[in-house]
């Protein structure tokens, strides 16, 4: 009997990350995230993951181990390129919460959740393997004029 892979949702845009070692990201997931593991697709050896999916929020995200052997000699996870410029945003029911269960879970708060002029609570961690999460929680709704105002004064204060 054959075995088929699960179905893969394949709306919208999917984060494909890479994780040093994924094994132990995708335990932080679930910690931090509440992840919902789907597929893991080991490499022959069975050391690393050549592809995993996981659900946060009902949404996907992928995962592979690192494999500089494939890239030309280069590593691609954030921890060894020295960060990443990206940032995987969020919207949920409190932010301060989710920011916590992150942190519990062995994130790094890289900003502490904050009211902020376009109307969010908002706040950002760095998870063990370097990816960069944003969390909002929408408070009011704040209109272009507000937000141009609020825009024009930062600059008067620098």
């Amino acid at each position: 009997m054959t075995q088929s892979t699960p179905a893969i949702n394949r709306a919208g845009l999917i984060p494909y990350l890479v994780c040093d070692p994924c094994s132990e990201a995708i335990e932080f997931y679930k910690k931090a995230f509440a992840a919902e593991e789907k597929f893991r697709l080991p490499t022959e050896a069975g050391d690393k993951y050549m592809h995993v999916e996981l659900t946060i929020g009902g949404a996907s995200i992928f995962m592979a181990d690192d494999f500089p052997e494939y890239c030309e000699g280069k590593s691609q996870s954030p921890k060894s390129l020295g960060g990443t410029p990206v940032t995987i945003h969020r919207y949920v029911t409190d932010c301060d919460a989710a920011i916590a269960q992150a942190e519990a879970a062995g994130a790094t708060i890289k900003m502490p959740p904050t009211d902020m002029f376009w109307g969010d609570r908002y706040g950002m961690i760095v998870d063990p393997f370097g990816h960069t999460w944003s969390f909002a929680t929408p408070q009011r709704e704040v209109g272009m004029d507000e937000l141009n105002r609020a825009v024009q004064s930062m600059g008067k204060q620098q």
